[in-house]
């Protein structure tokens, strides 16, 4: 995004830095109701959470992503793996995975990258700029660490056994 805002304004990246800093305050200082948000390695303009009702009502006629529990746990092996072969995707996940792939290509959440080079050649997946985008990140690196979320998972099972017995 910082490319495209050169190209229309012909600034240096450090005024543009500067100039979006600057808007950002300017927002803080004036409580405003929006917010300008880095995302997807670019930047958008976000609505505060108290005013989202509003403009989910205005919005409400717009084509939303639904993503199924089988895409999700897709995209969560693709963006911890990636690049990563559908064969690699299959085997953690333990079903085929070949329509989910499809949908996610489809629907841009993510790519294909290349080819691998073991027997076959198969395709190397990546998710997009879609897929941060979707979930509200900047870059791939703002996923939390596996290991956080192993530990969780662990904590929710534990919890759910006690719970169970008590029943």
């Amino acid at each position: 995004m910082l490319k495209k805002i050169k190209e229309i304004t012909g600034c240096d990246a450090l005024n543009i830095n500067k100039g979006i800093k600057a808007i950002k305050d300017e927002y803080q200082e004036s409580n405003s109701p929006f917010f300008i948000q880095e995302i997807a390695k670019g930047y958008v303009f976000a609505v505060k959470p108290e005013y989202s009702k509003w403009i989910k009502k205005l919005y409400s006629d717009e084509k939303r992503y639904f993503l199924s529990k089988a895409s999700i746990e897709t995209l969560a092996i693709i963006a911890y793996n990636q690049p990563v072969t559908r064969t690699r995707i299959e085997n953690i996940r333990g079903v085929n995975c070949s329509g989910i792939l499809l949908n996610l290509l489809k629907n841009d959440f993510i790519r294909v990258s290349g080819k691998d080079k073991s027997p076959g050649n198969p395709l190397l997946y990546k998710v997009t700029e879609k897929f941060l985008f979707h979930f509200g990140l900047k870059n791939i690196s703002d996923l939390p660490p596996i290991r956080e979320l192993e530990l969780e998972n662990e904590e929710n099972e534990i919890t759910e056994i006690f719970s169970n017995k008590r029943d």
